[in-house]
């Protein structure tokens, strides 16, 4: 049976689209109980978003699919006064609150952090924003390609020529939910905790905070990082190479790799070339050792390459397509993607990513779908003591 760390945690999402929906995925493939908390009639916006219309049309987009697999999903109007009643009792019984409105929308609806201690006064609360609760920049909406651009990541995507580019997925969005799932995750194992905790998640801040090198290089050496392509900026040759048939990628980041290199592709020479000889050489004249080596490499296919320079103690690997990279056996081998069969609201098999984690050999998994807008309100409603008569009335009267 796989491990579940998170085991009788119960965890209220009310995010919507990716941030928050992605950090509550994790928690969830942790053994989390994961409730979605969606608005009536739409529910979260992601249900609509995907490459497929026809899933899109049924509330069922792949964006949603991607990131919701066994949570279950109840629809509450947290406008309507008894919809904030049915939430608050939900909180009694939960451990953590995740959501990603705008800074000062739940403290507007009566409940915010400060309302929910009342009721649950050892609650875990997750806001996750753009720019943080408090701050010149609080109130803007997080899109993932505004705050990509305001990180200065953009600015360092690309070539000199191509630049500033955006990251080819919503990696602020992702990691702004990486980053929230790891915070929870340690208040949670936080043993002397005796009162709630208040977690802010900027994606802005939590996006620089992965840039490391690009940024200390320039806190602590005051040199600005600049967009180099597909180049590594502290090692040469080590980038994207043109072979005979198709791209491949070689971290020659050592002498002993460099020399290596040399060596497979038949061109020895170069380890005794005066602009090569040497590290700070090879950074000085990186393009032209990159055409002497792209000159050899066009005598075999990536695929030929690749093995050929791995076994030389090169670190060497192709270019794959999302499709090749999903089909490599060290993907489908290792349990990376889950498949539902005959996922409801979707009548068809769907197939999505895990976490990319392992326990004890094993990885992470749930039980359950996606759900369908509002599917276990009524079971999630009886959970917590409302009768069928409430439950029926609270229909009624549309604040479920």
């Amino acid at each position: 049976m796989a491990y579940r760390p998170l085991q009788g945690v119960r965890v209220l999402d009310l995010t919507n689209v990716l941030a928050g929906p992605f950090a509550c995925h994790q928690l969830a493939h942790l053994g989390a109980e994961v409730i979605k908390v969606e608005a009536r009639g739409t529910g979260d916006l992601a249900r609509q978003l995907g490459a497929d219309p026809e899933l899109n049309r049924r509330g069922m987009g792949a964006s949603f699919l991607a990131q919701n697999a066994g949570k279950r999903s109840i629809t509450i109007d947290l406008k309507h006064p008894q919809g904030k009643a049915v939430f608050r009792r939900l909180v009694q019984g939960a451990q953590v609150v995740v959501e990603n409105f705008r800074p000062g929308v739940m403290q507007r609806l009566g409940l915010g952090f400060d309302a929910l201690l009342a009721d649950n006064p050892g609650l875990i609360y997750c806001a996750i924003s753009g720019f943080g609760q408090d701050g010149p920049l609080r109130d803007l909406p997080a899109y993932d390609q505004i705050v990509q651009g305001m990180s200065g990541a953009m600015s360092i995507t690309g070539s000199a020529e191509s630049a500033p580019l955006r990251v080819g997925y919503p990696v602020a969005d992702t990691i702004g939910g990486m980053t929230a799932a790891y915070a929870i995750a340690a208040a949670l194992a936080d043993r002397g905790r005796t009162r709630g905790c208040m977690i802010d998640i900027s994606m802005l801040e939590s996006i620089l905070a992965t840039m490391g090198w690009a940024v200390s290089n320039y806190l602590v050496a005051g040199r600005q990082a600049q967009p180099m392509g597909n180049e590594n900026m502290t090692a040469s040759p080590s980038g994207t190479f043109q072979t005979g048939d198709g791209l491949l990628n070689i971290a020659a980041n050592r002498q002993s790799q460099f020399e290596a290199l040399c060596r497979v592709v038949g061109r020895p020479d170069l380890v005794e070339d005066p602009r090569f000889a040497e590290r700070e050489a090879r950074l000085r004249h990186r393009f032209e050792l990159k055409a002497e080596i792209e000159r050899a490499l066009q005598a075999k296919s990536a695929e030929q390459w690749w093995p050929l320079l791995t076994a030389a103690s090169v670190p060497a690997g192709p270019v794959y397509t999302v499709p090749q990279a999903l089909q490599h056996p060290q993907i489908a081998g290792r349990g990376m993607v889950a498949t539902f069969k005959d996922a409801p609201g979707v009548d068809r098999d769907i197939s999505v990513l895990r976490t990319g984690i392992k326990l004890d050999g094993e990885p992470p998994a749930v039980d359950a779908p996606p759900p369908v807008l509002g599917q276990h309100t009524e079971a999630i409603l009886a959970e917590i003591g409302f009768t069928a008569q409430e439950i029926q009335t609270l229909k009624a009267e549309q604040a479920v």
